[in-house]
């Protein structure tokens, strides 16, 4: 079985030595401004990340690439959905209320 290569980054987010949550919030404002079909790559240390940040991805509706491999440091990678859920400005793990 072969993979296709991770894309190279449009941005890089440095979760260096930060916890899923801080890491999430870091993400979020890094991604703010991005065009649709960007490729970010997120450098993350805390063991939780290859669970969180898929889970993320899926609630957020953006796209998991999965590890980027050749690097000193952990690093995943995601490209960023037009139709992106939005998540709560304070915590970006829950989607926002919908408005009614």
């Amino acid at each position: 079985m072969t993979t296709a290569p991770v894309p190279a980054a449009n941005i890089t987010v440095d979760g260096t030595g930060l916890l899923c949550v801080t890491l999430l919030l870091r993400l979020r404002d890094g991604i703010q401004h991005a065009q649709p079909g960007a490729i970010v790559h997120i450098i993350a240390t805390d063991p939780a990340t290859p669970l969180d940040l898929p889970a993320w991805c899926h609630m957020t509706g953006h796209i998991y690439l999965g590890p980027v491999p050749a690097h000193d440091q952990p690093v995943y990678a995601l490209r960023l959905a037009a139709d992106a859920r939005p998540t709560r400005a304070d915590t970006p793990w829950h989607p926002a209320a919908e408005s009614h």
